[in-house]
């Protein structure tokens, strides 16, 4: 039996997970998936209830887990904490703990959401493509960091850009295995020409190029790569770069697709345990109002079952289900266009659970 550990989180983050957690139900009861879920605190809502982002207990519940299904974290309400007390600090301490290095964002825009883009749709039509995050290292992480003062008496912010060649080839290997099982290409993001730190990413990306011969290899500065993201997406199949380019990067290219509410994301250990999630925030504004859109959790529950518990056929039947509820005309106020159907979080969710009930039945 595969263990399961949901970590809602704050503001919409318990209203998503538990349409996720309908789709999760429904395929352990109807379809004989062998798993059990169980809760715990994090972010914002274990500071409340246990005076800290990441409770020892609920650590120690997600390392016995075989995957993590994460809501969101953060709210003004904790904004005026110490940095470190932040609801932040709960996720950036879960990922760092449990070693999850690789954050696995795609870009895919679903054929009946071109409308939502704000790109032409000729420029975003069939957009598929894969960035790959490294999520343990970088300026995130580095040392020496924070702030004192000079003295000559200025207070001075400081952060450390450090990665380590081991760091590069581990997820240089991850991207390269991904794009052997996409469309064979691979561009890494650096900034080569200012940061001596990227200069040794693109130099090992390069050497790791070497042992993958039927997989391209190109490298992009990062200023051009966002700039390349809007004006031609489709160029791209796997990109992959430092933990900080790939936050910014993943969502410049999430609104490509229509909504930051359509994403899923994984972020995966050495041996494919993994962290799933949207890549949208919190939403404090819409919580409680059963106005979030679930979809992006519950694809992250297609993306659990295709990168930890390596069943890709379930995978498909939710993302067809997720696609069928979308040819119905069924949005989320954050997809919503002309002529179609407004529903709510709860309602969405249902509309996936009986998709999946129809597509068992053919």
């Amino acid at each position: 039996m595969k263990k399961i550990l949901l970590l809602p989180g704050d503001g919409i983050g318990p209203e998503i997970v538990g349409e996720a957690v309908k789709v999760l139900s429904y395929l352990r009861d109807n379809r004989g998936l062998d798993i059990q879920m169980e809760e715990a605190p994090i972010g914002g809502s274990a500071i409340d209830a246990c005076g800290q982002p990441l409770p020892e207990e609920t650590l120690e519940k997600a390392r016995e887990a075989d995957a993590i299904l994460l809501g969101a974290v953060g709210g003004p309400q904790w904004e005026s904490l110490p940095i470190e007390r932040r609801p932040e600090k709960g996720l950036l301490g879960l990922r760092s703990a449990l070693g999850f290095f690789a954050n696995l964002r795609p870009a895919l825009l679903y054929p009946q959401l071109v409308e939502a883009s704000t790109l032409r749709p000729e420029v975003v039509s069939g957009l598929d493509l894969l960035i790959v995050r490294e999520l343990t290292g970088g300026i995130y992480f580095g040392h020496p960091r924070g702030v004192h003062v000079r003295e000559d008496g200025q207070r001075v912010g400081v952060n450390t850009l450090i990665y380590t060649e081991s760091e590069i080839r581990r997820i240089g290997r991850m991207a390269f295995e991904i794009a052997r099982k996409r469309n064979r290409r691979v561009c890494s993001v650096d900034k080569a020409n200012v940061l001596e730190c990227t200069e040794l990413w693109r130099e090992e990306m390069t050497n790791l190029a070497s042992r993958y011969e039927d997989v391209e290899l190109t490298h992009l500065y990062v200023d051009n790569a966002a700039m390349q993201l809007i004006r031609a997406p489709k160029q791209f199949d796997v990109m992959v770069t430092t933990n900080l380019f790939g936050d910014i990067l993943s969502d410049a290219a999430a609104m490509l697709t229509g909504s930051i509410g359509m994403l899923p994301s994984a972020s995966l250990d050495e041996l494919g345990k993994g962290l799933y999630e949207p890549i949208h925030g919190s939403a404090p504004d819409i919580a409680g109002k059963n106005l979030a859109n679930p979809l992006a959790t519950i694809l992250s529950v297609a993306m659990m079952l295709r990168y930890t518990f390596e069943d890709s056929a379930t995978a498909d039947r939710i993302e067809q289900a997720v696609g069928q509820v979308l040819d119905r005309g069924l949005r989320t106020a954050d997809i919503l266009s002309p002529g179609k159907r407004q529903v709510g979080t709860r309602e969405m969710g249902d509309a996936v659970l009986a998709a999946l009930e129809r597509l068992d039945t053919e």
